[in-house]
């Protein structure tokens, strides 16, 4: 039996992602280990309805390929993925003979890929690059009918219209008629990721994954995509993941934030509580990155509590994996620290009410 809240959409439970290694004919031959990458380790954490949850990290931390999994569009290596689909998306799925775990649950890592278009209405994404997501042979028109003639929404042509129309209005393409014969080489960049997010939209999906919507765009265009993000989300009732590197662009848009690092979340708890007071070396080091707007700070240099590179997410090291780079544990380790930094991996827990981090220094 699974336990869910009410308002809870989707709960990630122990979720890893291991790409192996292919190994020469050599290496074979000799009988050496596989080798894998570590992009998720075994994560866990749960999005709740008409919530905007963070992933946040340095490149190579695992945010996207965590996005990509739940969307299933990278293997799942172990772990669970309990979502809530739409009463019309699960009566599609019983249908096809996937039958809920337990009321009106299914497990997205458990579903064969030949089953999973019905969850494709329910689960979208909106990718980095506008430019790169669109197909630059397709008009806006062709672009979002695309969807509705793969999924049979709509049964005319004037009837898919009328959706297009809606949809593009709903992310302020307007007037409408200037833009649905545009190609992508027309658009600027906000105009594109407008489309991008009119194309998620469009099948009235619950959860939507924003792999960094607004890092390839002016900072003039970002306040106003992450407006809109808002503004979808109070109009809609749709629940968000949002990808980002940058906290100051997650303290804006997003309720909670998940700060991962190698693979692993650190971190956990509400938006403006984590930037606020940060309690993992790893997020502390992250906010001390954050540039000061005022002026008279600017040529202040700050410690900021971090040494070295990423380690190998082939070679992952033991212990903490945080500690080769940790300035606490580097600089002025106590013995306790000194002990078990490099010796156990700590747990993740809650050590105050609605935060969970995972640091020997709260044990």
């Amino acid at each position: 039996m699974v336990q869910m809240g009410e308002d809870t959409l989707l709960a990630v439970k122990d979720l890893k992602v291991w790409f192996s290694l292919k190994r020469g004919l050599l290496d074979s031959l000799r009988g050496k280990p596989q080798l894998y990458v570590h992009a998720v380790d075994g994560i866990s954490f749960d999005v709740k309805k008409k919530e905007t949850f963070c992933l946040v990290g340095e490149s190579g931390c695992g945010k996207t390929t965590t996005g990509k999994a739940i969307l299933r569009l990278v293997p799942i290596t172990g772990g669970n993925a309990y979502f809530k689909p739409k009463p019309e998306i699960l009566e599609e799925l019983e249908k096809e003979g996937v039958e809920p775990i337990d009321n009106g649950i299914v497990d997205l890592a458990s579903i064969p890929p030949n089953k999973f278009k019905p969850l494709r209405r329910d689960l979208q994404i909106v990718y980095q690059d506008p430019f790169g997501s669109l197909n630059p042979r397709y008009r806006v028109r062709d672009t979002l009918e695309e969807a509705l003639i793969v999924h049979g929404i709509g049964e005319t042509r004037e009837e898919r219209e009328n959706i297009i129309a809606t949809v593009l209005e709903k992310v302020k393409m307007t007037p409408v008629e200037d833009f649905i014969d545009r190609y992508p080489h027309q658009l600027s960049g906000g105009q594109r990721q407008r489309v991008a997010i009119a194309r998620a939209l469009i099948l009235n999906p619950s959860l939507i994954v924003a792999d960094e919507p607004v890092s390839m765009l002016d900072v003039s265009i970002r306040a106003e995509i992450l407006e809109l993000f808002n503004i979808l989300q109070e109009d809609l009732g749709v629940s968000f993941i949002f990808i980002t590197h940058d906290l100051a662009v997650a303290r804006y848009v997003c309720h909670r934030i998940a700060v991962m690092y190698l693979g692993k979340i650190v971190e956990l708890g509400d938006a403006r509580e984590v930037i606020a007071n940060p309690l993992h070396p790893y997020t502390k080091a992250l906010v001390a990155a954050i540039p000061d707007p005022k002026p008279e700070n600017r040529l202040v240099v700050r410690e900021v509590p971090i040494i070295g590179e990423v380690p190998n997410a082939i070679f992952i090291p033991p212990g903490c994996r945080f500690h080769p780079r940790c300035i606490y544990y580097n600089k002025q380790p106590t013995p306790k620290l000194k002990q078990k930094c490099p010796a156990e991996e700590p747990p993740f827990k809650e050590v105050e009410p609605g935060r969970h981090t995972a640091c020997w220094m709260y044990d």
